[in-house]
């Protein structure tokens, strides 16, 4: 496997320069430093109901399985929101690694979930939710265990799909126009 030093390096830069600008933005009344905006959109493509989806300046394709109608095209919605934990607790993990000295190797996640789709289908029942989330991150260090803790606990603090997840906030729906 190639080294992902040479990234951890040029991530570290740009960690800290980010930083320093938002320090400095924030000592002079910028309390938005910091604050980004992210969008999404998505829309049903016809016979096949596949959802072209645009997320930030990228496209993916949702789909349902054949199960539902669908085709498998493309993750379903659920599976995208798993894949979007896994790969912002990656990130996370260089992050706050880059943040406390933690040397790297190597990072890996697996996240899954259960998923009661009987109301969706008219059964009744509870609204239909993701329940045992349960992720397992494989983080390769030649720190100590005590570091690799200290990692862990970072990183639970610190990603932000994970806490959107544990500490939901209000999600409205706005008259389109």
């Amino acid at each position: 496997m190639e080294s992902i030093q040479p990234y951890l390096t040029r991530k570290s830069g740009v960690i800290n320069k980010l930083r320093t600008d938002w320090e400095n933005d924030r000592k002079n009344g910028n309390s938005d430093a910091g604050m980004i905006t992210i969008t999404a959109s998505s829309l049903l493509a016809g016979v096949t109901g596949a959802r072209p989806t645009r997320v930030g300046d990228h496209f993916l394709i949702s789909d349902s399985k054949e199960l539902f109608a669908g085709h498998s095209l493309g993750p379903t919605a659920p599976e995208i929101l798993l894949g979007a934990l896994a790969s912002c607790l990656v990130h996370t993990y260089i992050i706050q690694a880059l943040i406390l000295e933690v040397p790297l190797d190597d990072v890996r996640l697996d996240v899954s979930a259960k998923l009661d789709m009987a109301s969706v289908v008219g059964l009744g029942g509870p609204p239909p939710r993701m329940e045992d989330i349960v992720y397992c991150a494989a983080v390769e260090s030649p720190a100590s265990q005590e570091a690799v803790g200290w990692l862990h606990a970072a990183v639970e603090a610190n990603c932000p799909v994970l806490n959107t997840l544990k500490m939901p906030g209000d999600v409205r729906r706005v008259e389109a126009i």
